[in-house]
């Protein structure tokens, strides 16, 4: 199996290669007033408003930072209504991909309620890769948000 390695904070994640529609640069977004923490803004992808979560602000509460290596994963994510729906992840040095077997990462023997989407662990080299469920990613209130009118608003 092929994931794409990226960076939160210090540590390494992956995410499954085949979820990946591309990898883009750090684009542009609209920021949302007000919105949740996590909903970094929307971005116009081929003049297609997508929504952004920044997985820094996801998990640990501060943007990623704006780096060369930042960029912009295009996933394809099930709306809150069933339809499949393109949606950026900002993460920091996505750089790398790893073929790995699914049975190579382990459970890290740890199950946070508040983050479903942290999976098992693949103990490398360089340091621990954790798996990064993105079907899990968003909590009910922010898919239903995300399906609720991102198609309405100027990219």
């Amino acid at each position: 199996m092929l994931f794409l390695i990226f960076q939160l904070g210090k540590d390494r994640y992956a995410i499954e290669a085949d979820r990946v529609q591309e990898v883009l640069p750090l684009l542009e977004l609209r920021r949302l007033p007000q919105a949740p923490r996590g909903i970094a803004g929307v971005f116009n992808l081929r003049g297609r408003p997508v929504p952004a979560i920044d997985l820094n602000e996801l998990a640990f509460g501060h943007a990623a930072r704006e780096r060369l290596t930042t960029r912009i994963i295009v996933i394809n994510h099930i709306d809150a209504h069933g339809n499949p729906q393109p949606l950026g992840l900002i993460a920091e040095s996505v750089t790398q991909t790893l073929r790995r077997e699914a049975r190579d990462f382990l459970n890290s023997g740890v199950t946070l309620g508040t983050a479903p989407y942290l999976g098992p662990i693949l103990m490398d080299g360089p340091g621990p890769i954790q798996w990064l469920h993105a079907e899990h990613l968003l909590s009910e209130p922010i898919r239903e948000l995300l399906s609720s009118g991102m198609a309405e608003l100027p990219a």
